[in-house]
């Protein structure tokens, strides 16, 4: 179950960069509603993807990396950039999308193709942690479920 979680999250962050790109050609191509549209849409998938890998890493636990022990220091660093990355441009999608609902167009002008390629950097990135988790090498130990914590852990004597 755990593998399926996870690549239904990736589904969702795969989409929601499709979107993005999508509105980025529409606003380059002066179609202003449909560019809209499409970053609506993907803001809103990528809200889901955060709500959905939240409610994974809580009920479920995360995944370790199962590949070689030469790769994993490799492996960390490329996934904490990531994770830096992720976050950066989860801030700067908030920051975009406020400057556009409150018209402050000339902000978000600026601020926007830099939230648009990070959040692509991001998802790519992301795509790579997925495949080296579940598909290039084998998939390692399961965490403990933050719930089974929750709900089985025992008070200290």
């Amino acid at each position: 179950m755990h593998r399926a979680w996870n690549l239904f999250n990736e589904l969702l962050m795969l989409a929601s960069a499709g979107f993005v790109t999508a509105g980025w050609y529409q606003i380059r191509h002066g179609k202003v509603h449909r560019h809209r549209r499409f970053m609506l849409t993907g803001a809103v998938l990528g809200a889901a993807f955060f709500i959905s890998y939240v409610a994974s890493s809580f009920l479920i636990g995360d995944t370790y990396f199962g590949g070689p022990a030469a790769m994993l220091a490799p492996y960390q660093v490329f996934l904490q950039v990531h994770v830096l990355l992720a976050t950066a441009s989860a801030v700067l999608g908030v920051l975009t999308i406020r400057y556009a609902l409150r018209a402050t167009f000339s902000r978000h002008k600026k601020v926007a193709p830099w939230t648009a390629a990070s959040w692509l950097i991001a998802a790519g990135t992301g795509l790579v942690v997925f495949l080296l988790l579940f598909v290039v090498y084998p998939p390692g130990p399961s965490t403990t479920a933050l719930w089974n914590l929750v709900l089985h852990s025992h008070p200290a004597n």
